[in-house]
């Protein structure tokens, strides 16, 4: 079955000869009347009508005495431009952030929105906090306003302010979204000590080959150097920063090595979301509509210390059970069967172990053998479903709080075809994963072109 209303077959179903679309009406009814979890009905569809990212290279903290809201409002005008909305449309707004308190000592990040615009001075606003998922959480919670007929169009950013501290620092204060009272203790960089017991675990059940980590992190700094807002676009990519040198590439930890870890970064990403009325109105005033809407989504939490998930697939298949149920029921409400049936996918690679991991919970390929899947070429940008075009974590970079909302714009261009230099040819269902500490919360979306 395919997922658009249009009719039209994804790329990936065109180049492997899958059975044309289903009628209309039937579209209708298991897009917009899928079982949610519960039994209870999706009646409206959520749309995306497009956003804003600042630049992930740039650090904020060297020239801006305030650069938390500074980075929050470049950004939000950035979405108003790009979409073309006027500021009193916004009934309401969700900010998504991780650690504005430990970095930056500033709570209370909602109500900074309302300082944005004048139209604003009582807008509704919420911050959500789920570590490094906080942006997807965000999303749901708009999506969540929307489909209940509160509102009509809501405002999701996600910022993070993490290179105005020192990297030991900014590490520990990353490490509170781990068990803290048992699992970083004095570990200096406790998320690489976290991944690598993840690698670990995977050599251990299945066998883990470090030149097939590496090349994860080839495609996606490869990648970034097509995104013009990337962290690392700029960096030279030659073969010393991938291998064995213990000064170019060191090991941070077991087998971790720095090629393998997503940067510090400081930024902020901004999404519209828009009911079906409001964004057909939105349509028919541009001359040339991209809207993306989501076709499905998926939201699971594990929890909180590695060991005790670990423990629930001790009995073997899915390292992380909660990670693959988000995103199967991210491809049930899609009324979607898996991959095949995807085009683009934005994963989350804070570690390339994670997205080593990511690739089969994706259904790529069975437990235990995502090797394939790098292998055979078909997650590089020019392969048959490719992954993290935009760079990813590596890559584009990971200021915490944004990175859920930055994956939605990106799924959303992709599938509008606004990617720019880093576009997937063709592409017109995209899938995302946004995971929180040690793969507890888990959230995907698929993303298709509304026609």
């Amino acid at each position: 079955m395919h997922p658009h209303p249009s009719g039209v077959r994804t790329q990936t179903a065109r180049r492997r000869g899958l059975s044309k679309a289903p009628a209309r009406a039937t579209l209708y009814v298991r897009l917009y009347s899928s079982p949610r979890a519960g039994g209870r009905a999706v009646r409206e569809p959520v749309y995306v009508l497009g956003g804003s990212q600042t630049d992930f290279a740039r650090n904020w903290s060297k020239d801006s005495d305030n650069a938390l809201y500074e980075m929050l409002e470049e950004a939000v005008a950035g979405c108003l431009d790009a979409t073309g909305v006027a500021p009193e449309k916004v009934e309401t707004a969700h900010v998504a952030n991780f650690g504005a308190e430990l970095f930056a000592a500033q709570a209370h990040l909602g109500a900074m929105v309302p300082m944005l615009q004048p139209s604003w001075s009582s807008l509704p606003t919420s911050r959500h906090e789920a570590a490094c998922a906080s942006g997807s959480t965000a999303v749901l919670a708009a999506m969540a306003e929307i489909e209940a007929g509160r509102y009509d169009l809501a405002l999701v950013a996600g910022l993070e302010l993490m290179r105005n501290v020192h990297s030991e620092q900014a590490a520990r204060h990353l490490g509170s979204a781990a068990w803290t009272r048992e699992e970083t203790g004095d570990d200096v960089l406790p998320w690489p000590g976290l991944f690598d017991r993840i690698a670990g675990e995977v050599e251990r059940r299945h066998g883990l080959d470090r030149t097939h980590l590496t090349r994860i992190a080839e495609i996606n700094r490869a990648n970034a150097r097509r995104n013009p807002l990337a962290q690392t676009r700029a960096w030279t990519n030659d073969a010393a920063q991938f291998g064995d040198d213990e000064v170019v590439n060191p090991v941070v930890a077991g087998r971790i090595r720095k090629s393998d870890c997503g940067r510090i970064t400081d930024g902020a990403a901004v999404v519209l979301l828009a009911s079906r009325r409001f964004a057909e109105q939105w349509a028919r005033r541009r001359s040339a509509p991209q809207a993306g809407v989501i076709r499905g989504w998926g939201h699971r939490t594990a929890p909180l210390p590695l060991a005790a998930k670990l423990a629930l697939s001790a009995d073997g298949g899915y390292l992380f059970p909660n990670v693959r149920q988000a995103i199967t029921d991210a491809y049930r409400r899609a009324g979607i069967d898996g991959p095949r049936e995807l085009d683009v996918i934005e994963t989350h690679d804070c570690f390339t172990v994670n997205e080593y991991v990511a690739l089969e919970h994706f259904g790529l390929t069975e437990p235990g053998r995502a090797w394939e899947a790098v292998e055979d070429g078909r997650i590089e940008f020019g392969g048959s479903l490719p992954v993290n075009p935009s760079g990813g974590l590596i890559g584009a970079g990971h200021p915490v709080g944004a990175t859920g909302v930055r994956m939605l714009l990106d799924a959303h261009r992709q599938v509008t075809g606004t990617a720019g230099g880093y576009q997937v040819d063709g592409a017109r269902t995209a899938a995302t994963l946004n995971i929180g500490g040690s793969c507890s919360t888990a959230v995907s979306f698929v993303v298709g072109a509304a026609e």
